[in-house]
């Protein structure tokens, strides 16, 4: 299994700091690849059971590739993985598999570098994987949040604001050749400058059909402010509600970055009939990597939809050092982006996870039939009780709410 030089299997601080430092797990790629060089075959099949689940009672199979989709892995040095989601045989239904891609990815000049080369730069990486994408006949592809930039936006200096376009600039024009190409839709994550509407701007995906026309855009609903991270800075909560796009391959949705974090974020978006939900994100390790295989698979669970979670990779060092507030000293960057992004099914099987700091494309077939099977098996959307939701949540809007609240009568009264 890969390692990278120079760090040993064996624990220490010494490796517990280099692990930190550029992003391996005690030397690998991934907790699963740790787990198994480490692992004798059959405890790491039956761990690996617990970890990742079953798809239709069986272990996700791989996808073999195309030689020139590999050869590009090789050459670019991007980490390439692809499984195969089932559903159950119908009767009365094909099945209807899609191909979907995530790809993630660090920034490819120092942030000092004129903004103009840094995007040029991050075009030209991006190119090839996209590629790679297209050989393998991925019909849907998700790219990382805010990808044609550097994750700026806790820094509070505003120069970074001339990375903002609008929905057809240049970011989406570059994309637009890929989509034709291919024949395949595109979800792209911006930093949106809304001309008609005072230059406003917005944390925006843009989907893009696969004729490489411009199909719609949702804006970010839910705003971190938690650590580093005070985007508000430069963008408030969105204002397109929970959009799903219908496409040649399915129905899609964007559940951007911070928006995973609120469960009701991903309800609205299976009410509205997503069949697959993205979830196009920056995160550091320290912050929430415990909840990133978890939060997005229980939506999948929940929902009954598939998910698809993105993370970009590296340490993106600043120009200035800031703080925000936390209590910390001045730092020049966020933390390590740990990468790992995954797919979840509807089922509780989900992919293991691309690398915690290469550049990598994720493939997968996905069988949409899947998610009426596990709807009908678990009826969900029919024992959910959404009338006493919504009542609870109309009351508690109001000044005047009062929690539902039963106390015992003898909590308060005093011993005799």
């Amino acid at each position: 299994m890969e390692k990278t030089d120079g760090i040993g299997k064996e624990n220490g601080s010494t490796e517990e700091k280099q692990s930190f430092k550029d992003g391996s797990i005690c030397g690998y790629n991934s907790l699963h690849h740790l787990l198994s060089a480490n692992l004798k075959p059959q405890i790491y099949q039956e761990v690996s059971r617990l970890l990742l689940g079953l798809n239709c009672g069986k272990t996700l199979e791989t996808i073999v590739l195309p030689e020139s989709a590999k050869a590009l892995s090789s050459k670019h040095d991007f980490d390439l993985q692809a499984f195969k989601f089932s559903a159950d045989q119908e009767l009365l239904r094909e099945p209807r598999v899609v191909r979907v891609g995530l790809i993630q990815n660090s920034i490819a000049l120092p942030t000092t570098a004129p903004f103009s080369d840094q995007k040029n730069a991050i075009f030209e990486k991006l190119g090839p994987i996209i590629d790679a994408a297209g050989a393998s006949g991925v019909n849907i592809l998700c790219l990382q949040e805010a990808w044609m930039m550097p994750f700026a936006f806790c820094t509070r200096e505003k120069r970074w604001c001339e990375f903002a376009e609008p929905v057809n600039g240049e970011s989406t024009q570059f994309l637009q050749e890929f989509a034709r190409k291919y024949n395949m839709v595109i979800i792209s994550s911006i930093l949106e400058r809304d001309i008609n509407h005072g230059e406003t701007l917005w944390n925006t995906a843009v989907i893009i059909g696969n004729h490489g026309n411009i199909i719609g855009k949702h804006r970010k609903n839910h705003i971190p402010r938690v650590g580093d991270f005070n985007e508000s800075t430069y963008y408030m909560e969105g204002n397109t509600g929970h959009p799903v796009f219908e496409t040649a391959y399915g129905k899609i949705a964007v559940n951007i970055c911070y928006g995973r974090h609120h469960p009701l974020n991903w309800l609205a978006f299976g009410l509205n009939g997503a069949e697959i939900v993205f979830n196009p994100s920056a995160t550091v390790g320290e912050l929430s990597e415990p909840m990133w295989p978890i939060e997005a698979r229980n939506a999948a669970i929940a929902n009954s939809y598939f998910v698809g979670s993105i993370n970009r990779v590296g340490t993106e060092i600043f120009p200035n050092p800031f703080t925000s507030g936390d209590g910390k000293p001045q730092h020049p960057d966020f933390g390590h982006f740990y990468g790992s992004s995954h797919f979840s099914a509807p089922d509780a099987s989900c992919t293991s996870s691309l690398s915690r700091y290469k550049d990598g494309l994720m493939i997968s077939d996905m069988d949409l039939n899947l998610c009426r099977q596990l709807k009908d098996k678990w009826g969900f959307r029919m024992t959910a009780r959404y009338e006493l939701y919504a009542d609870t949540l109309a009351s508690y809007l109001k000044p005047d709410f009062e929690p539902q609240v039963i106390s015992d009568p003898l909590l308060h009264k005093k011993s005799s």
